[in-house]
């Protein structure tokens, strides 16, 4: 029998950028068919995930990392187009996992994420509370200036301070590149200029593998910082592929496997017996009933997200005081709110605030925003992190769905100026 499982995201929730609700859009009732392939039920937790790929504007090398040119600007690249690894058939011999975790080791980073979150206190009051959490990461590319870094995004998740320590115990200070809350992706950018040359020796770009040709019973190696204690190898083999679960937010078929995933895991890679990257570990099924069950987001499912992400500019978080907003309120559109009311997840848009951005380009009450500046958001969470990195006066290109009766809604592309925080 089917038993509904409940997920949690442990990283920290990101400050404010607007206002908003929990309460779902009062709308009328529609019913949305959805097919749903092996639905897994129990208690599960959000653990780990990355991946490498092919990308377009950034040196992809399978090996050391490479020196780097006077290049003229933070996002300058070589544009160039990189091919993924051939898949050779061939694997280590003796499926040495000793060798694969020695080969492996240098691609995959610890990452620590500093946040400031507002806190309960015993009088009822609030205050600010410094909060830490960690995860993993795997290099996945250069430009001229940057070493890039997929993650999870609940690993970056409000972040004030993020931190990369590498397979030597360096660590430099990283930021976010780009995220896509949708498919729980990150990446992150380290200047390579703080990186010393005996690091930039010891450290290496992953090779990618095709996770489309995973077979059922192969077996895998899952790699991350667990615990946060540092990096560990785990092993085990590919238990089913295309599950999906039911977890707020997140809309991916996953790779199932035995081997075992923990927190701090996440942004640790899976990876075929070639020490080839093929999954992003992500979650646990976390319940005294069930053992052994963890998931990865196949890395073929998202090469393009994570491209768009490494391609886009690097920017850092501006001071509260000079953020810009877009002027709405808005309603969160959960999993559950969208089979019940048939709309997209996303930001319901439930005021739109005179003289706003949103109101002069278009945005009206009962559209819903589920992407910006091409990556996609499914609460106004997400929507207030992004918008963390724009000033007052600044462009953001919003992915907005317009109803269009019906029950049907018409996606547009919307050129918002941001303005000053309004009420």
């Amino acid at each position: 029998m089917n038993q509904e499982y409940e997920y949690y995201n442990p990283g920290p929730e990101p400050s404010g950028n607007g206002s908003f609700s929990n309460e779902n859009p009062k709308r009328p009732k529609k019913k949305v068919n959805k097919a749903v392939v092996g639905k897994v039920a129990g208690l599960a937790v959000l653990f780990g995930v990355v991946g490498g790929l092919t990308f377009q504007g950034v040196n992809y090398i399978s090996g050391r990392i490479l020196g780097t040119g006077n290049g003229s600007s933070q996002n300058s690249a070589q544009v160039q187009t990189v091919q993924t690894q051939e898949d050779s058939g061939e694997e280590l011999q003796g499926s040495d996992i000793t060798q694969i975790a020695a080969n492996s080791m240098p691609f995959v980073v610890s990452i620590q994420n500093m946040s400031v979150q507002q806190v309960q206190d015993f009088f009822g009051g609030t205050r600010e509370q410094t909060q830490t959490s960690v995860g993993s990461g795997i290099i996945v590319g250069q430009n001229n200036s940057e070493l890039m870094i997929v993650t999870n995004n609940h690993v970056v998740e409000g972040s004030t301070t993020l931190t990369v320590t590498f397979n030597d115990e360096t660590s430099v200070e990283a930021s976010v590149k780009g995220t896509d809350s949708t498919k729980d992706l990150a990446v992150v950018a380290v200047p390579i200029r703080q990186i010393g040359d005996e690091t930039k020796n010891g450290i290496k770009v992953a090779v990618l593998g095709n996770s489309d040709e995973l077979q059922v019973g192969e077996e895998v190696i899952a790699i991350g910082n667990a615990l946060g204690y540092g990096q560990s190898v785990t092993n085990g083999i590919v238990s089913a592929k295309d599950r999906e679960i039911e977890m707020e937010g997140f809309d991916s078929k996953l790779i199932q496997t035995n081997a075992a995933i923990n927190p701090g895991n996440s942004g640790g890679a899976l990876l075929n017996i070639r020490g080839e990257v093929i999954g992003i570990n992500t979650v646990k099924v976390n319940a005294s009933a069930v053992e052994g069950m963890g998931y990865a987001i196949p890395i073929s499912d998202v090469t393009d997200i994570i491209t768009g992400l490494m391609n886009k500019e690097t920017r850092t978080q501006v001071p509260e005081a000079q953020r810009g907003y877009i002027g709405i309120e808005g309603t969160n559109v959960d999993s559950r709110s969208s089979e019940q009311f048939g709309m997209p997840e996303g930001v319901y848009v439930s005021r739109v605030m005179e003289n706003g951005g949103a109101e002069k380009a278009g945005i009206t009450k009962g559209c819903i925003i589920t992407g910006i500046e091409g990556s996609g958001i499914n609460n106004m969470e997400s929507l207030q992190e992004q918008l963390s990195y724009y000033r007052i006066g600044e462009t953001v290109t919003l992915t907005v769905q317009f109803p269009a009766g019906q029950g049907e809604y018409n996606e547009k592309e919307v050129d918002v100026t941001l303005t000053e925080q309004l009420s």
